[in-house]
């Protein structure tokens, strides 16, 4: 069983973009190329910035959710450390 992965991207405007997957660097890939969420096809992905390692997609996506709940003050304060 792969582990999932959750990650945060930032924008060339300064925007956060959070998803989860089982391969950061394809999905990394997808999302230059302009295939995967529609937010990052209008809003051009700079850089990874924040990846964190969860044991399933159940607990990723829980994660997930939990990051996107946070305002961008607290996004940061996560890339930080």
């Amino acid at each position: 069983m792969r582990n999932w992965f959750v990650y945060m991207i930032r924008c060339t405007n300064g925007s956060l973009y959070t998803g989860s997957t089982n391969n950061v660097i394809r999905r990394w890939h997808q999302h230059r190329r302009g295939n995967g969420a529609k937010y990052l096809q209008a809003h051009e992905p700079k850089e990874v910035v924040f990846v964190e390692e969860h044991p399933n997609r159940s607990k990723a996506c829980q994660r997930e959710y939990e990051i996107k709940q946070l305002n961008k003050h607290e996004k940061e304060a996560l890339i930080i450390y």
